[in-house]
This record gives C-alpha cells, structure tokens and sequence, in this order.
C-alpha cells in the first residue's frame, strides 16, 4: 500500500457538544468494529465532560482522536488504520501532554494496549503496573512525569 508521507493533518481541541458525529466515527471504527469492544463500554458517559482532540485531515476527515478526561488522563486514543504509522497519533499523544503539561498537571497518565507500549515508551511513557484485562484487552497503566 502506498502512502503519501507528504500528508496534511490539524490536530483541534473540540467538545462532544460539537464534534461527536467525527468522534464517534473514529471510535467506532477502531474500538467497536475493529478491536470488539462492547458498544456499552465504550459509550461510558464521559464523553460531554471531556475535552477531546481530534485530527482531521486536509479532506476536513476525522482520522484520530484522544480524549482528555482531566486528572492528567489519557484515554480513548484511536487512528483510523489507512493514517497509522503517519505520525497522527503521535501527534494527538504530544498534544495530549502540551494540553495537560500547560495546566501544571503531573503526573500524565494512560492506559496503553500491550502492542501500543514502544510507542508510549517513545513519548517518555513508562510502564507502571502489572497487564490486566479492560474490554477484553490486555492493558497496562503507563506514567510520563
């Protein structure tokens, strides 16, 4: 598959309010129909108090998102598979940090997917406990601070 590494993305601060229709896409796609999380899980109810970030490409498509639920938290932090390895989610991850990092928030933390931790570990994410199960995914907590 060839992929044009020229690409162009933003990455925007938005509200549930306004952008749930991109949000939900994304999600969907990679935790729903990709990864089989269970509907009911993943719609936690979080969403409307949440800050999220949303990287939408040059087309003005959604192709990633994080969501910040404060504490210092990460979470929710999907790319649509056709942008991955593009550098979007490191994107969304080191926006993730500037938001929490401007706020004087320490620690920053996640929850990160087995194959997900080089990539955290890259951003200066460490491991800080033992895999358990979350929506049948063996996790575990990472810490950066």
């Amino acid at each position: 598959m060839q992929h044009d590494f020229n690409i162009q993305f933003d990455i925007q601060k938005v509200i549930w309010q306004t952008h749930a229709i991109q949000l939900k896409t994304v999600r969907e796609q990679v935790f729903i129909i990709e990864q089989h999380v269970p509907i009911a899980l993943e719609w936690d109810g979080l969403d409307d108090e949440a800050l999220h970030l949303l990287a939408i490409n040059d087309g003005g498509v959604a192709i990633g998102c994080a969501r910040l639920p404060g504490y210092g938290s990460i979470g929710r932090m999907a790319v649509l598979q056709p942008w991955r390895g593009l550098g979007v989610g490191k994107a969304i991850l080191y926006a993730a940090v500037a938001q929490y990092q401007q706020q004087g928030m320490q620690p920053i933390t996640l929850s990160a997917q087995m194959h997900a931790i080089p990539f955290y570990q890259k951003a200066g994410f460490e491991v800080c406990s033992e895999p358990y199960l979350d929506a049948g995914i063996l996790h575990v907590n990472m810490r950066l601070g």
